[in-house]
């Protein structure tokens, strides 16, 4: 009796010991996204392209039918042949195994049946998920190679402290910033966001950054630099992508900046009596015409002031309600923390973007670069 006790134990203890591994790090939250959030994006993604308005006006029995069965042509046509099939053939035999069920004719062979549609759409299950992880492998490896090319988030010299910060809405995306020392003691600050986000416009944005840091070393006005990327993504890119870019050289001992803004959000000057300027001179987004020429815009920042840079992932966030974000969220979030250091004001914005977002999935990527000119005292205490 004490054996088959202890038999009992250790069987419950390894069913305990399963159930904590197989549920490891889930929380309520995440099945609360799941049948909530992750539904809904899931249709939408699968239902995109297809006019649904006209279900409205039918009664709701008819609705449910003609939206489950757009749903189960964009899911199948978006499966290869064979699986498409598979797919199909296991909803039928669902459907045929549970009515013999319901009405008690011949439930041996209607369990039979629900057991092949099982088993079928487990194998369905099981080469996507192969391949997913397969893709998410390739995609997080690229993922790693994208953020080693990004410069180290902060960097400080005398009169001068920067910080950086960019989250792709997928696991790649297409924004990119860049910190450049040169050796007459300026820097280089750009932040540059392609058009689109994912696999295409990080490979757009890893072109950008290499031909940036390339022709830097020939020492170009800012205007011509600019005019050169500008020729070599129109050669270079597809036509239908387009990338915005603003650049800037900053003196560190003056606090003179001179800079580019090509199509980019305007960046936000925050003086020191807390209004914001908008640093607009330039001209279009790379990529659009071979010739464009652009223009040199000046400013000076005086100690204290802050550069905000940052791409319109930031600004077009939306609530739930499509509200988005704003300039004016943005502004309030930098002067609500100006007395922060730069990692702590960048953190405070992304923060202040989450909570509007609430629960909704980030649409774009979220990149900002922050430049503020400081004593040589406050720079070496960074």
């Amino acid at each position: 009796m004490t054996r088959v006790r202890a038999n009992v134990r250790a069987g419950g203890a390894r069913i305990a010991d399963f159930f904590d591994t197989y549920t490891k790090d889930l929380t309520s939250e995440d099945l609360q996204r799941l049948f909530t959030r992750d539904t809904r994006e899931a249709y939408r993604f699968f239902t995109r392209g297809v006019k649904t308005d006209a279900f409205k006006a039918m009664r709701w029995h008819r609705r449910l039918f003609a939206e489950a069965r757009v749903l189960f042509m964009a899911v199948s046509m978006k499966l290869s042949p064979a699986r498409r099939v598979v797919f199909g053939a296991s909803l039928v035999l669902a459907a045929i195994g549970t009515l013999n069920l319901l009405q008690q004719v011949g439930p041996q062979r209607g369990t039979a049946i629900l057991l092949v549609a099982f088993i079928l759409m487990n194998l369905l299950v099981l080469v996507e998920v192969a391949d997913r992880l397969s893709l998410k492998n390739d995609l997080e490896i690229a993922r790693q190679i994208q953020q080693a090319m990004l410069p180290a988030p902060s960097y400080s010299a005398p009169g001068v402290e920067t910080y950086g910060s960019s989250r792709p809405a997928n696991t790649v995306g297409g924004d990119f910033y860049d910190i450049l020392p040169l050796d007459d003691g300026r820097l280089i600050i750009a932040l540059g966001d392609v058009a689109g986000k994912g696999s295409p416009a990080a490979l757009l944005m890893a072109l950008l950054l290499a031909m940036l840091r390339t022709l830097v070393d020939e020492q170009l006005p800012p205007a011509d630099l600019v005019a050169r990327l500008n020729v070599q993504v129109c050669r270079q890119a597809p036509g239908t992508r387009f990338i915005t870019l603003f650049i800037a050289f900053y003196d560190p001992m003056t606090g003179d900046m001179t800079y580019v803004n090509a199509g980019h959000t305007q960046p936000l000057l925050i003086r020191r009596n807390r209004m914001a300027e908008r640093l607009t001179e330039g001209g279009i987004a790379l990529g659009m015409f071979e010739h464009s020429t652009y223009q040199t815009g000046h400013a000076t920042i005086q100690p204290d002031e802050l550069v905000a840079i940052y791409s319109d992932g930031i600004t077009e966030a939306e609530n739930p309600a499509g509200r988005p974000f704003d300039e004016s969220g943005l502004e309030s979030a930098l002067i609500g923390n100006l007395s922060g250091n730069l990692a702590s004001i960048g953190a405070a914005v992304v923060r202040a973007v989450e909570q509007h977002t609430a629960d909704t999935r980030l649409a774009d990527d979220l990149t900002i670069l922050l430049l503020r000119r400081a004593t040589a005292a406050a720079a070496a205490a960074v």
